[in-house]
């Protein structure tokens, strides 16, 4: 908590005042403890989140069992229901690879049955600083489309555009395959490859007419090393000079 949460937590801004911690030094915490919903009620505190989930079923529950974590699971989500507080569990995944995404956390499957939302988060092969959202289960409303951020390059973290159709299968395997973000990379090549000066809203509207949207493009040009750009009247200029 104090040597890698608190410091994250500052490095975003994070307003301190409105993060608490249940202490477990003395007392480990469990699902079925009475303290959670002491402390969601006393703090009026509208989300919980628990990382990993695996360590906090008590110490003789089996994850592998589906009637035990079934009523563990049970437990917490009447605290949630009588609280109105948001649940987060985070687990983690097996090494399966050939499994489906419902089949590759770790224990029982009533892990994900149990949750009404579930998110995956995954690196992407071919670069290892991008994690991917996808959600993976919705039973309340439509699934949401998949978010990507960076984390661990220079700028830290920022959210990302471009990695929209990205499925949990295609996560889980790395996703190797060209994203928006890299379509859009190309194209900025070749429209500059001329070496003279473009308008950049030629460029958006290339991208647009291409499902890319402006956002990515700017994204995109980040990673094109060389690329000049110069203000004209109220209009930006883009080069990349042979």
């Amino acid at each position: 908590m104090g040597d890698t949460i608190k410091p994250r937590l500052m490095e975003a801004g994070a307003d301190l005042n409105r993060i608490l911690s249940i202490l477990e030094e003395k007392n480990p915490l469990s699902l079925l403890d009475e303290r959670i919903e002491k402390a969601i009620v006393e703090n009026n505190a509208r989300l919980l989140i628990l990382d990993p989930i695996q360590g906090y079923l008590g110490s003789h529950v089996d994850i592998n069992r589906a009637n035990e974590i079934r009523s563990v699971l049970k437990s917490i989500s009447a605290v949630a229901e009588r609280t109105g507080c948001a649940i987060v569990l985070i687990g983690h995944l097996n090494k399966a690879s050939s499994s489906s995404s419902a089949y590759r956390g770790l224990g029982s499957i009533d892990f994900r049955a149990a949750a009404r939302s579930v998110l995956l988060v995954g690196r992407l092969k071919n670069d290892p600083t991008v994690r991917v959202i996808v959600h993976d289960k919705s039973s309340l409303a439509p699934e949401g489309r998949s978010l990507a951020f960076a984390l661990g390059d220079e700028e830290g973290f920022r959210w990302l555009d471009g990695y929209d159709g990205i499925s949990s299968e295609e996560l889980l395997c790395g996703f190797a395959g060209e994203t928006k973000t890299a379509a859009a990379e190309d194209l900025i090549r070749g429209i500059l490859s001329c070496g003279t000066e473009v308008m950049s809203e030629e460029i958006f509207r290339a991208a647009l007419q291409k499902g890319i949207s402006r956002r990515t493009v700017n994204e995109a040009k980040k990673n094109i090393p060389g690329i000049v750009t110069r203000k004209n009247g109220k209009s930006w200029c883009w080069q990349l000079p042979k």
